[in-house]
């Protein structure tokens, strides 16, 4: 399967940041960061990814996720298992809506989604993981803002993980990749 196209590498100690053009569910990482709702229902954008690859079996365990813990928490994460190797998790970060928080806390919300889904990640034994532009896209953030927060949350985490050593930021898009770049150059 085509992994896209590799835009850029930043080398840091012990670990590797890299900036990837193309389907974040191609990636060869150990979990991959679902940009999720609440409730954790798989409908387009990464997440229709996400259950197309994987099946219905993902939305199943989404979904007991939430029956036995209630909605994700904006700002928060959860993990389910991938259905699909070599991917072994997904982890459903929840950022904010544009619009429906001030400029401070989206940035606050957005930083606390990243780092909970790279801790989640972490703690689960994940070498390696692939995020997207969490709260772009439908979620209606504003690009710039959202791959800048997401690429320097990233590289920050990367110097406290255990185990993460190499996080992808992965984007259909080339001008979310290009943000992603921009943030770290």
């Amino acid at each position: 399967m085509d992994q896209g196209t590799l835009l850029a590498r930043f080398d840091l100690p012990n670990a590797t940041l890299l900036v990837v053009q193309g389907d974040i569910t191609a990636q060869p990482v150990d979990a991959l960061v679902n940009a999720a709702n609440t409730h954790l229902l798989l409908g387009g954008g990464v997440a229709g990814a996400i259950a197309r690859k994987g099946g219905p079996q993902i939305q199943a365990q989404c979904d007991a996720f939430v029956a036995s813990h209630g909605p994700v928490e904006t700002g928060a994460a959860a993990l389910t298992g991938a259905g699909f190797p070599p991917m072994r998790w997904v982890v459903h970060a929840v950022g904010p809506v544009a619009g429906s928080v001030d400029s401070d806390t989206f940035v606050r919300l957005l930083t606390s989604a990243v780092r909970a889904a790279l801790r989640l990640a972490d703690q689960a034994g994940a070498r390696s993981i692939a995020l997207p532009a969490i709260s772009a896209g439908s979620f209606g953030g504003d690009l710039a803002t959202c791959t800048r927060i997401i690429a320097v949350t990233a590289r920050n985490a990367l110097q406290r993980t255990a185990n993460i050593r190499e996080i992808r930021l992965c984007a259909l898009d080339r001008s979310v990749a290009q943000g992603f770049i921009a943030a770290l150059g």
